[in-house]
């Protein structure tokens, strides 16, 4: 199930990254006085009324401006709209409506999307101050009156927010699509598979790496199914995404794997396996996202005996968090295994679809609790009352027990290989919430 996402746009220095920050719960956005510090987009992920959403944070556009840096950050938030669900513009109440704020409405009516204006620094609570009511004139609807600084107000913001998300689905897009993101370093050949995969020279392949600068959407229909097929720029360390245009390719793809159902997560056998593969799987496996894990071009490797089984363990140590990802070993240059690999990608989206019956899964539990004790903290064990599961795409479940703080991470990771164990799940993460029965409401 893909999170909506949030883009927070709105002037420099209107509070974007202050209300960022008090969402998320962190100082993560530099937040300063003076205009523009918040160069880079930042995404987090929040969560409202038990809906998780991904906010982007970009630096305040200035539509006439000619500075470079400033025009540059026009652009990262312009991208930001292009990908968002739903925008919230920010606006100060200090400042007044400015004619700036004018030209970004006229930009945010153009993108198409659900708008929620938020005029910020209203610092007093009780009735809104008169100054507020000037903002109606952006013709953009409701105006919510907040103070990112003090947390007023936030509540009905992002109320209004919830709103305006997107139906919640089980993970299928379009006529049953399943979008599949290529995902990557530079050069790993993503655009090269997706030629090979959609019979078409769609995507330019070249040699020099970060040729792809846009997410590149392809549709095939085999006899696996119908599929989407998403190219994405490769995704670098961000100290050395030094080109602008880099850094909102980067956008595009993190974008594609939000919005994705499967990701197919290709690393370069001639280079091996690097920091930045583990930190591009990890995007996938934090975003909950069924996969595959590629290794292509191994038609260039010498091959000995054990060769395919050595690099086969070192891929499940160095992604050891997600071993439940299955590892292919092809070519998009010559075609070999991507016939395997389709039937992959449908096996593993299949997988994290699945549902188990409440009375199916208590009995795999109350088996799995009793071969193995839950966890204790001085004389006082963890109950695991019963458990259902709650989601699909990935599968969730919720455990409802006596004391969750007396969970331990350990203890999940034997219930979620038990599971493996008895159902399979391959190729998806498994999620777990605990729940109390007594105090939290249930």
């Amino acid at each position: 199930m893909s999170k909506p996402v949030v883009a927070i746009v709105g002037r420099p220095n209107v509070g974007k990254s202050s209300l960022f920050n008090t969402l998320y719960g962190e100082r993560i956005s530099i937040v300063h006085d003076t205009p523009g510090v918040t160069r880079d987009r930042i995404y987090a992920n929040a969560k409202w009324r038990e809906r998780e959403f991904t906010m982007i944070d970009t630096g305040g556009i200035e539509p006439e401006s000619e500075d470079v840096i400033l025009k540059g950050m026009r652009l990262q938030a312009e991208i930001a709209i292009e990908t968002a669900d739903v925008i919230l513009f920010m606006c100060d109440l200090k400042s007044g409506l400015t004619a700036a704020d004018q030209e970004i409405a006229v930009m945010l009516r153009k993108a198409k999307r659900p708008v929620v204006v938020a005029v910020n620094k209203v610092d007093k609570v009780g009735d809104p101050p008169p100054e507020i009511y000037e903002f109606y004139n952006l013709g953009l609807g409701d105006v919510i009156p907040i103070s990112a600084a003090h947390r007023l107000g936030i509540g009905d913001l992002l109320d209004a927010l919830f709103e305006c998300f997107p139906p919640e689905d089980e993970g299928e897009g379009n006529d049953g699509r399943i979008r599949v993101a290529l995902i990557g370093r530079p050069n790993a050949g993503k655009s090269s598979l997706t030629n090979r995969m959609t019979g078409s020279d769609r995507s330019i392949v070249s040699d020099i790496a970060g040729t792809t600068r846009d997410a590149i959407d392809s549709e095939v229909d085999n006899r696996f199914g119908k599929f989407t097929i998403v190219d994405t720029a490769g995704m670098r360390k961000k100290s050395r995404i030094e080109d602008v245009i880099e850094k909102y390719s980067m956008i595009r793809a993190l974008s594609a794997v939000e919005h994705a159902d499967v990701c197919v997560i290709m690393i370069d056998a001639s280079v091996g396996i690097t920091e930045q593969d583990t930190r591009v799987a990890g995007l996938a496996h934090d975003s909950g996202k069924a996969s595959v894990i590629v290794i292509n071009k191994w038609d260039l490797i010498d091959k000995e005996t054990g060769t395919l089984e050595t690099m086969t363990k070192m891929v499940k140590e160095r992604f050891a968090f997600m071993d439940y990802a299955p590892v292919l070993f092809i070519s998009a240059k010559t075609g070999q295994r991507v016939d395997k690999l389709w039937e992959k990608i449908a096996a593993v989206y299949e997988q994290a679809g699945r549902r188990l019956t409440t009375g199916v899964f208590n009995d795999m539990l109350n088996e799995a609790v009793a071969m193995v004790p839950t966890p204790q903290d001085k004389g006082k064990h963890l109950k695991i009352y019963y458990g259902t599961q709650i989601s699909c795409y990935p599968p969730t479940f919720a455990l409802f027990v006596n004391d969750k703080e007396l969970s331990h991470f350990s203890y999940e990771r034997y219930l979620e290989n038990q599971i493996r164990k008895n159902f399979g799940f391959e190729g998806t993460p498994i999620r777990f919430f605990l729940r109390n029965k007594k105090g939290d409401g249930v």
